[in-house]
């Protein structure tokens, strides 16, 4: 997910104490799921910050203190010693770099240097060595407890989150490129960001109203989408007295109950896979599922059928419209079950949001949101499967809330938000959006 939250502040370190203790540490607040929490602390050798790093027993919430397992402090230690590491890449320092410069991702690979991604543009950490084999391992493992690093040998990818002291989230994709271990790491701000501090149009906030139903938010990877999902939970959170079951890999943003109650499974560590989450997850009595990502035939199934059972289901898909999306859910089945998808999904869509995010002039970027509204027209057109009339709908569909992405991102443009040249790189019709631009 991209960064669309305002800017996380950097971490303080703490002070040391003189002589190097056990390693042991205390779960912070957000670490409400498996994996573990990387504090800031200041470094006695003066080469820069170690880790302090909590493994979380995913059984045992209450926790206060957790001691490191062997092998894990082992390598949390060789990852700390200053002659093993330079101190410019302790993965400490390159957290807090990405928080201090309010990037979205952290891309570590042998043979370059540490990158951040800022505002979209990938920049190299000034002052960082080109880093090695050894050192990437150090950077990867030293974030990794014993049963991540058996899934990710095994697996040569795996998905995982940790928190970095009470500053921020991290999501990783750790993976093997060239024989090399590389990784990508997502920073996700603790602040809870809201649907207006995101930039949507207000008919996303009406989403969360909504009783029943399928709500798809879809784009690109590092369009927002977790963001934007995690608004409206939280919105349904400190408005409803309803029970919220989110199905993730990895868990992004935490949530604590407020008025709903709130239970988030994360893939591998409370589930062995979406498919076998979404069989039991009618039975742990929900109000509102959100599905973190369909990904096959199966959770698109189940997805529907929650949905059709009287539930409200969030979920993401990575297309790029409205129309896609429908395709998408009703092409992976078999040609012989198209029909009765279509019916079903013409019965329970409520929604879809299409967004962007586009470089906005001064810097950050801004998010653009193409939104199509189930109505009667929607819906017959989905059940007849005529799918490549619903923009020409969401184009006539303004007074409900819709909009088509061309019409948002020219209205960007004439606002002065973003820039014309950019605008045309994330526009879907050339011809569409260059005509609403000049008032044609």
């Amino acid at each position: 997910m991209e960064n669309t939250q305002p800017q996380a502040q950097t971490a303080q370190p703490q002070a040391a104490p003189a002589a190097a203790p056990e390693v042991l540490a205390t779960p912070t607040e957000n670490t409400t799921n498996a994996g573990e929490t990387i504090q800031p602390i200041v470094d006695t050798s003066g080469t820069g910050a170690s880790a302090a790093i909590t493994n979380v027993d995913p059984t045992d919430n209450t926790s206060t203190v957790v001691k490191v397992s062997a092998n894990v402090a082992a390598a949390a230690a060789a990852a700390a010693t200053p002659t093993a590491v330079p101190s410019s890449v302790r993965i400490e320092v390159l957290l807090e770099e990405c928080i201090r410069q309010n990037a979205s991702d952290i891309h570590i690979q042998v043979g370059l240097p540490p990158i951040l991604r800022i505002d979209g543009a990938l920049k190299a950490i000034p002052n960082t060595p080109v880093l090695t084999k050894d050192m990437i391992e150090k950077l990867v493992y030293s974030t990794l407890d014993s049963m991540q690093r058996e899934i990710l040998t095994k697996d040569k990818e795996f998905d995982y989150s940790f928190s970095f002291g009470d500053v921020a989230r991290f999501r990783v994709n750790a993976f093997n490129e060239k024989g090399n271990l590389a990784a990508a790491f997502r920073l996700i701000p603790t602040k809870m960001p809201t649907i207006d501090e995101l930039g949507m149009p207000q008919v996303v906030s009406g989403f969360a109203d909504y009783p029943r139903g399928l709500v798809l938010v879809t784009g690109p990877t590092g369009s927002g989408k977790s963001t934007t999902l995690a608004a409206l939970i939280n919105k349904i959170n400190h408005e409803k007295a309803v029970h919220i079951v989110t199905i993730e890999d990895p868990i992004e943003f935490t949530h604590k109950s407020a008025r709903s109650v709130i239970v988030q499974r994360e893939v591998h560590y409370d589930t062995f896979s979406f498919a076998r989450a979404l069989k039991s997850v009618l039975r742990e009595d929900p109000d509102v599922v959100l599905l973190g990502e369909m990904r096959d035939l199966e959770t698109i199934s189940s997805a529907i059928t929650i949905a059709e059972t009287g539930h409200l289901v969030f979920a993401t898909l990575h297309t790029n419209s409205a129309a896609q999306s429908i395709d998408r859910m009703i092409d992976v089945f078999p040609a012989e079950q198209q029909p009765q998808i279509r019916s079903q999904l013409s019965s329970v869509i409520m929604a879809v949001c299409s967004q962007r995010l586009v470089p906005a002039i001064g810097g950050g970027r801004v998010c653009a949101a193409e939104i199509m509204v189930a109505n009667s027209a929607v819906r017959s057109i989905i059940r007849e499967g005529k799918t490549h009339q619903l923009d020409t709908t969401i184009q006539t569909g303004a007074n409900e809330g819709m909009q088509t992405m061309d019409r948002t991102l020219a209205k960007l443009v004439q606002q002065g938000t973003i820039t014309y040249d950019d605008a045309r790189e994330y526009a879907v019709d050339l011809h569409e959006f260059e005509r609403i631009v000049k008032g044609v």
